[in-house]
């Protein structure tokens, strides 16, 4: 299926592995020009050097950048070209107990998660709504509404994301401009592959058991009782980026398969 995505440009934050470049990989394959984002520049090089090797006819470039630190973050903001389709992907986790969070923690993870999407939509919203085409996805989580007791701080951020793009889609009536989130569930993504090897070297036990244990323990409603691979959710995003997704809007498209116990 074609996707009609060859004249587009898009950002996406938090690029250089997991989720997001997965997302990077899938518009690339869609031919769209692509802007990547990690922390350093050597992470940036290296995984553009790895797309294009992988996509031969992959038109990609980085922008280094720390969403941390406020003074990286407003030269990004002004590196940045017209954006067609803005994937607001970056973020932080940790699991920890609640009242052992500092006030510090609520603010970083608010920062980063939170206001990353914010300050990036602020900057390329207008002009997506000028030329009458945009999309705006954040890669929230079903922790957004189904907010994980171990780690309340990042279920909270993800739930703002979800309200903020409610409130932008409102913005976008009547234009050909989107704004919508995706609710990924646990996903074998960098991060948590680390989490889960440092659990199965704890428990001396394999991935696959720390995986089953995971998934009884903590996410008993799961369907598909398994991490979705990041690939699985970067098909979501990338067809919401499409111009073929467009009465889709103001949505939060579930992607964590079946976990949350909702028929809507």
């Amino acid at each position: 299926m074609d996707l009609q995505l060859q004249d587009k440009k898009a950002f996406i934050s938090g690029s250089t592995a997991g989720i997001g470049l997965a997302i990077a990989e899938g518009l690339l394959k869609e031919h769209a020009t692509v802007i990547i984002n990690g922390r350093t520049k050597a992470a940036v090089d290296k995984t553009i050097a790895t797309l294009k090797h992988s996509i031969p006819h992959a038109r990609v470039s980085g922008i280094a950048a720390d969403f941390g630190k406020k003074e990286e973050v407003e030269r990004l903001l002004n590196e940045l070209p017209e954006i067609d389709i803005l994937i607001n992907n970056v973020g932080i986790f940790e699991p920890k107990p609640f009242v052992d969070i500092p006030d510090e923690d609520w603010f970083r993870f608010f920062d980063v998660n939170v206001m990353s999407g914010v300050r990036l939509a602020r900057k390329l919203f207008p002009s997506m709504l000028k030329k009458n085409w945009g999309r705006i996805i954040f890669v929230s989580s079903e922790s957004g509404v189904f907010i994980p007791d171990e780690m309340i701080h990042y279920g909270m951020t993800k739930t703002a994301q979800i309200a903020i793009g409610r409130g932008l889609a409102e913005l976008t009536k009547g234009t050909n401009v989107t704004v919508n989130s995706i609710l990924p569930g646990p996903t074998s993504s960098r991060g948590v592959g680390d989490f889960v090897t440092a659990l199965a070297e704890q428990e001396g036990v394999g991935l696959g058991e720390i995986e089953k244990k995971f998934f009884q323990q903590f996410r008993p409603t799961s369907l598909i009782q398994r991490f979705a691979t990041p690939e699985e959710v970067a098909h979501m995003a990338v067809y919401l980026a499409s111009p073929l997704a467009a009465a889709t809007n103001g949505a939060a498209i579930r992607v964590e398969g079946g976990l949350v116990r909702s028929a809507f």
